[in-house]
């Protein structure tokens, strides 16, 4: 198998002024079509920021692709039914739970007009459109923030005591998560289903689901089938590596399929996806190799970058690593540099809500063009002093005061992004509030939050006198014994420099916010994140091997069970 890999490092860079491109763009990043525009030969890139799969198609089905290309662009496309049908015959799904759009975008945008009436929480960082679009059309968006602190894993307890505490109607999970790869097992999910039957409906993305490996059957497409309010979103462009054919699919009961249906444009799928829909029968062995290989070159990609000094990768089960570069670094520059020297584009992630400029997505590829980004990065971070990206120590930072304050948030606190205190209540995420207590109903299940407690008393450290000079940043330890005898500092007098008067946090409101009112505990800046360090939650364990399909037997893409044998 011959994979879609990089042209070698002695390319001439692109032309300075491309950056521009960054800033001229609606989107996260330019086009590579508008990159290879700009770069003057006719090629682009070398690309880590399109999250595709790099194995597929195979170069024989391009071959066919293009002996074809004359009739697919002449011709209207089949009805989008009869391409529906063919992909559900494919998978295993029954036509009338199944919804086919001109991309995934095209589904979340039918999904809030029709079924988001005034309110949809999500956890942040994650795709922009499931926080966009919503905020777009007036509804409020109730954001819940990730920890880094915990590699940015999704507490689904935690986030359902939110969506309770804000009063919330619509629930959003990604599994994968994008940017961060963070993954849920099955069983988790579907206990959050059955909490939130209650909701107006609970959305699962799962577009980057081929490429998990965690589990044998991590997708929940059946229940969805099963339950009132669940709609599960799948994507086709990024497994099948064709972004550009824009194709994508949900799966839901009857009655939320065919209104989502109803809806769509009479031709709202080219030909160029018919066709692939057409031809994937014949191609089920290639395409699982081309899953099984992505998942090895993440292991092996996870591994060169978590050797560069002070980068940090975390856990993923997509076709993408979410990494923090070292303190110093600014993405921006991180990213042009890489892209005006040495010809790779990267997803700096500054733009999403929940994330910072210190944090770039890389899409996972093959092991040349792995080797080409790690020297780059190698050269941008840590060159020549003149050029590095990560300064030298103790001679401060060239990068923006967003992404300094993140940085001494999390170097004063070890990442958690809260100073510790003696004693005290630890605040819920976001709220500076402690979360009401869980409690596990009868026969277990996802815990429903009790009755809130009243508001904590403030943490008892003295307010600092407004003329003291400023204590350097530190996370305050508990007193030792030995610190007691030591003499305390003379008071002030209150006639003359009264202390303030501490002020009660407000209490967590329990009642649906008013539209227009932003979420209490929802982020309002990229450079804000997480509030709390929550335990960590049990890890994902590789599941065994299950090995190929032969050449005539598809590989699950809904993760709908194999044929009985």
């Amino acid at each position: 198998m011959l994979p879609r890999t990089g042209r070698p490092s002695t390319e001439v860079p692109l032309a300075g002024n491309v950056t521009s491109l960054f800033r001229g763009t609606a989107a996260h990043s330019p086009s590579m079509a508008a990159l290879t525009r700009e770069g003057g030969d006719g090629t682009g890139p070398v690309d880590f920021c399109i999250p595709c799969n790099p194995y597929f198609p195979t170069p024989a089905m391009f071959e066919e692709m293009a002996g074809r290309l004359r009739e697919i662009v002449t011709y209207y496309p089949s009805s989008a039914d009869t391409i529906t049908a063919e992909l559900c015959d494919l998978l295993r799904l029954p036509p009338q739970c199944v919804a086919m759009g001109n991309g995934s975008t095209e589904l979340i945008t039918w999904i809030d007009h029709l079924l988001v009436r005034e309110s949809l929480a999500v956890p942040v960082p994650t795709f922009g459109r499931w926080t966009d679009q919503p905020m777009e059309t007036g509804k409020r968006v109730d954001m819940f923030p990730l920890q880094e602190a915990n590699d940015f894993a999704l507490d689904l307890g935690q986030y359902a005591e939110f969506i309770r505490a804000r009063g919330t109607r619509v629930a959003v999970i990604c599994n994968p998560n994008n940017p961060d790869g963070g993954c849920l097992r099955r069983q988790q999910i579907v206990r959050f289903m059955d909490a939130m039957a209650d909701l107006d409906l609970v959305i699962v993305d799962e577009s980057f689901l081929e490429f998990a490996d965690a589990e044998a059957e991590p997708s929940v497409v059946q229940e969805a089938m099963l339950r009132p309010n669940v709609v599960v979103l799948r994507s086709l462009g990024k497994n099948f590596g064709l972004h550009g054919i824009r194709f994508g699919y949900l799966v839901a009961n009857p009655a939320l399929a065919g209104k989502v249906r109803s809806m769509l444009p009479k031709w709202n799928l080219n030909s160029f996806a018919e066709h692939v829909v057409f031809m994937l029968k014949e191609h089920g062995a290639e395409y699982a190799r081309s899953l099984a290989q992505v998942r090895r070159d993440r292991l092996e990609m996870a591994s060169h970058l978590s050797a560069l000094p002070g980068l940090t990768v975390y856990p993923s089960q997509g076709n993408f690593l979410f990494v923090r570069l070292p303190v110093g670094a600014e993405g921006t520059v991180v990213r042009d540099r890489m892209l005006t020297e040495h010809r790779i584009l990267v997803r700096e992630c500054g733009n999403k809500i929940g994330s910072s400029s210190r944090f770039l997505r890389l899409v996972v590829r093959p092991q040349v063009d792995v080797r080409r980004l790690v020297s780059g990065l190698e050269q941008v971070l840590y060159g020549s002093r003149r050029g590095a990206a990560v300064p030298e120590p103790g001679t401060g930072t060239g990068y923006s005061s967003g992404t300094a304050a993140v940085d001494r948030l999390v170097s004063e606190t070890n990442g958690a992004g809260l100073r510790l205190t003696p004693a005290g209540p630890a605040p819920a995420a976001g709220t500076g509030m402690p979360l009401p207590a869980a409690v596990t109903p009868p026969g277990g299940g996802m815990p429903m939050p009790a009755a809130a407690p009243p508001p904590p008393a403030p943490a008892a450290v003295a307010p600092a006198a407004p003329s003291a000079p400023a204590a350097p940043s530190a996370p305050v330890s508990p007193v030792s014994p030995a610190a007691a005898v030591m003499p305390a500092p003379v008071p002030v007098p209150a006639a003359v420099m009264p202390a303030p008067a501490p002020v009660a946090p407000a209490p967590v409101p329990l009642a649906p916010t008013p539209p227009g009112v932003p979420a209490r505990g929802g982020l309002t800046a990229a450079q804000v994140r997480g509030m709390t360090a929550p335990a960590p939650a049990a890890g994902l364990t590789p599941a065994p091997a299950t090995g190929w399909p032969n050449a005539q037997s598809w590989p699950n893409a809904a993760g709908t069970g194999q044929a009985a044998v």
